[in-house]
Formats: C-alpha cells, sequence, structure tokens
C-alpha cells in the first residue's frame, strides 16, 4: 500500500471536508483570489468559456469551481438517440454490467445494489445494462447534466466515506464507488429507467441539484429516501441536474438493451458535456 492510499483511510474525512466547505466559501478577496489564481494556473483552466471570465468577479471560491459556461460552449450531439455525457472530464471506465457487477479498476469491482444503497429491485434493470464513468477534476467545469430526456422518480441519498476519486485510489481502493457518500438520481427515461449517481469525494462532499438545492451537506448516518411521483420534475437531455461544490465523480447506469455504448470510448479519454457516448 503507498502512502498516498494509507492517507485514504486514516485521514479525518468529515472534519477536513467542513473545513474546506468554509474555506472555499470565504468571501475576503486576497484569500478567494489567491486561491482561484492557483487551480487556474496549475490546472490550466480555460476561463475563455466562462459566463464570467474575470476571476476577481466570483464572491468566493465555491462560485468561481461552480461556474457557469458561456451559451453555446456546450450543445448536445444532434441525434436524438445519442446517449450524451453528463460532465466535462475523463472516463474513468465504461462498458457492460456483468451479472450485476461494475468494473472498478483492475482486481476490483462493485455491485449495482451496493452503488444504488442495497436496492436490489432498484438494481435489477441495471443487471445486464451498462455504465458509464466520468472523473471530474479540478480544472474541469463541474454541474452535471442530463445523459437522456427523463422524469425524476426518486432522490436517494447514501452516506458513507469520501475518499478521493483520483486515480491512484480508484485502483487501490476496494469498491471505492460503492464505499463513497453519493446522492442517486432515479429517473424514468422514454425507453426505460436509468440512474445518475452523484459520487462525492475527499475535501468537501457536496452536492446540490435543480429541483432541491443543497442536498450534500447535511450528511446523513443512514439512507435517506425522497420521492418525486407525481411531481412532474421533467429534465431534457443535456439540460443541468446538479453540481459538485468541490468533487468527483459522475455514474450512470442503463438497463439491459437500452443503448449501445460507442466501441471506441477507453479510460482516460476527454469527454464533455452533450458529447455523444452511445445510442439508445
Amino acid at each position: 500500500m503507498t502512502f498516498n492510499v494509507l492517507l485514504q483511510y486514516i485521514l479525518p474525512h468529515r472534519a477536513l471536508s467542513r473545513l474546506v466547505y468554509r474555506a472555499t466559501r470565504w468571501t475576503y478577496a486576497p484569500w478567494k483570489n489567491w486561491l482561484i489564481g492557483s487551480i487556474v494556473r496549475n490546472y490550466a483552466v480555460d476561463m475563455s468559456e466562462a459566463a464570467q471570465p474575470d476571476v476577481r468577479a466570483y464572491p468566493h471560491f465555491n462560485a468561481f469551481f461552480t461556474r457557469a459556461l458561456r451559451p453555446g460552449v456546450r450543445l448536445a450531439d444532434a441525434d436524438p438517440a445519442a446517449v450524451l455525457s453528463p460532465a466535462d472530464g475523463r472516463i474513468s471506465q465504461t462498458g457492460r454490467i456483468v451479472a450485476g457487477r461494475i468494473f472498478q479498476a483492475k482486481g476490483h469491482d462493485y455491485t449495482a445494489t451496493e452503488l444504488l444503497g442495497g436496492d436490489e429491485a432498484a438494481a435489477a434493470p441495471y443487471r445486464d445494462g451498462c455504465f458509464i464513468n466520468v472523473y471530474l477534476s479540478p480544472r474541469d467545469y463541474h454541474r452535471v447534466h442530463m445523459p437522456l430526456h427523463g422524469t425524476l422518480r426518486e432522490t436517494v441519498h447514501v452516506p458513507g466515506r469520501i475518499f478521493s476519486v483520483a486515480p491512484f485510489a480508484v485502483a487501490a481502493i476496494p469498491r471505492l464507488f460503492a464505499r463513497n457518500e453519493r446522492l442517486v438520481c432515479h429517473f424514468d427515461g422514454e425507453h426505460g429507467p436509468f440512474a445518475v449517481v452523484l459520487v462525492g469525494a475527499l475535501l468537501v462532499s457536496s452536492v446540490s441539484t435543480v429541483w432541491d438545492g443543497l442536498v450534500i451537506p447535511p450528511y446523513a448516518s443512514s439512507i435517506r429516501r425522497k420521492s418525486f411521483a407525481g411531481q412532474h420534475i421533467t429534465l431534457e437531455r443535456c439540460a443541468e441536474m446538479g453540481r459538485f461544490n468541490m468533487g468527483s465523480t459522475v455514474i450512470v447506469l442503463l438497463p439491459a438493451g437500452r443503448a449501445a455504448l460507442d466501441d471506441e470510448l477507453r479510460p482516460q479519454q476527454a469527454v464533455r458535456v452533450g458529447q455523444r457516448l452511445g445510442r439508445g
């Protein structure tokens, strides 16, 4: 076990997250300007795409981190049947779900049931389906968009650890995505259900949605389910659905027979919101 991986087990995840949560919302100009400038320089963030390109105009770091893009910078693939990338980032893994098991990295996998909070009935449609896992780095746009047109049925806040989701951790920590805190969003699509899972990460596991505002924190000690049946919350494909206030990873689950993912997709391939990843 490397030192970086060992740190993932011994660091005080919650204390660090609370500290960073406050620090990223501190409006003291010298602090927030230095922090934003450091990220822009070190990660080569393309501010020309941002609706507000002036880094000093953001009231705090989190406002920069969750920045909006200029209209037209991200467009949905023209094929109405295309399965779209839900985020800017890199593909961590993608492919078939084999007998309910999802590949994480060499020597590691986890089950769809675990990922969805232990709900076997919710996981059943994905037993032989497919998945897309997109990792967002600090340089990326951190709003999450719809891979397909869908109507929200339920959200499930699953408490857990908040290990890093960087490639070194994914390769070393068993069942990482089924252990980290996450928000599962269940949708009904035109051809069946699909799930979008927003997975938290080290240094603020904070998630907001367009229908509920800030969902995480508060942090939970047990699974929290919220039904949206009958509320008619329907989102078009490529519409914004949520955002990460620091972090992380988005996992899309599609049921068997729902979609064929493009053959050329590979781990570490860069993707952008609205890009075609397959076809339904």
